[in-house]
């Protein structure tokens, strides 16, 4: 009997002991199968609690402002900003005299039309002592030194010449850059618009897009500006015809100038008898006042 209970029992521990580990590695298998099924349920909480707090929260705030727009998303910044060509304008004024201004003038449009320029302004003044006709041209900006050298070369004795260029790409840079910004700023704010729950917020949105468009449309005015100044030279030119010669700039000879003396001792001698004309009322007042000094020494003689 003895010896069949051990028997049972040596069966038992041969049956115990699998199964014990049969049960360890079903609670492993468990366990590994739990935790994927734990975190794809944390997931889910986590997307939906994401959801939800976008849903609750608020588009705007009471104080919007470009700085909170660039604080929330730091990014919203152009990343990539194309390489600007050198910008320079150029300018240029010159006097010259001439002998026949409608013939230099004449010149002056047939050289305008070859360099394919425009004239902008043109002023034309005739005084008793010279002539002046002033001209703006607007050059193509590749054209302004043949231009320039066609009017210093024929058309008659250069005065004065100046010329100058001004290197505006900085500005140029600049300006891109911020309106490139502005437009990104603009766009979020319709957004906001678009999402604005309260009449206050829509109002102040909609005042920032005001104020936005409003810069948006000056800066790139002077864009606009500035590649016109630069695309097309300005050239001012002033043409100048003296019409008395004097001794010290004349090369006539001596009788023309003897003339032009005569001619000039008559139209003095004439401007002086015209204004001794133009005084006749005080002549008037001469015999008056003779026959009052007059009368008033009479007086006192009698006396």
């Amino acid at each position: 009997m003895i010896f069949d209970k051990i028997q049972q029992n040596l069966l038992m521990k041969k049956f115990i002991a699998p199964l014990f580990c049969l049960f360890l590695i079903n609670c492993n298998k468990s366990e590994n199968l739990a935790q994927p099924e734990l975190k794809a349920d944390l997931m889910e909480v986590i997307q939906e609690d994401k959801v939800i707090s976008s849903a609750t929260a608020s588009p705007t705030a009471n104080n919007i402002s470009e700085k909170a727009i660039s604080e929330n998303e730091p990014n919203s910044k152009p990343q990539n900003i194309n390489i600007i060509s050198k910008k320079i304008i150029k300018n240029g004024d010159m006097r010259i005299q001439v002998g026949d201004i409608k013939k230099a003038q004449n010149q002056v449009n047939e050289i305008i039309k070859s360099n394919k320029a425009y004239i902008q302004k043109e002023e034309f003044q005739n005084t008793d002592v010279d002539e002046n006709l002033d001209i703006t041209i607007r050059v193509p900006h590749q054209s302004f030194g043949i231009l320039v050298n066609s009017f210093s070369n024929g058309l008659g004795s250069v005065l004065s010449k100046n010329i100058s260029s001004n290197d505006v790409t900085e500005e140029y840079t600049d300006v891109s850059i911020k309106l490139a910004n502005k437009k990104i700023y603009l766009e979020k704010y319709r957004d906001m618009l678009k999402n604005a729950k309260t009449t206050k917020d829509m109002l102040e949105i909609q005042e920032n897009i005001r104020e936005l468009e409003d810069e948006i449309d000056v800066s790139e005015g002077r864009l606009r500006f500035i590649d016109d100044r630069v695309n097309y030279s300005t050239l001012n030119v002033s043409l100048y015809k003296e019409k008395v010669r004097s001794s010290t700039t004349s090369k006539i000879g001596f009788g023309s100038r003897f003339g032009d003396s005569v001619t000039e001792g008559w139209n003095s001698f004439v401007a002086f008898l015209l204004g001794i004309i133009s005084l006749w009322p005080f002549f008037l007042l001469i015999p008056l006042i003779i026959f009052a000094w007059k009368k008033w020494r009479s007086k006192i003689r009698k006396k």
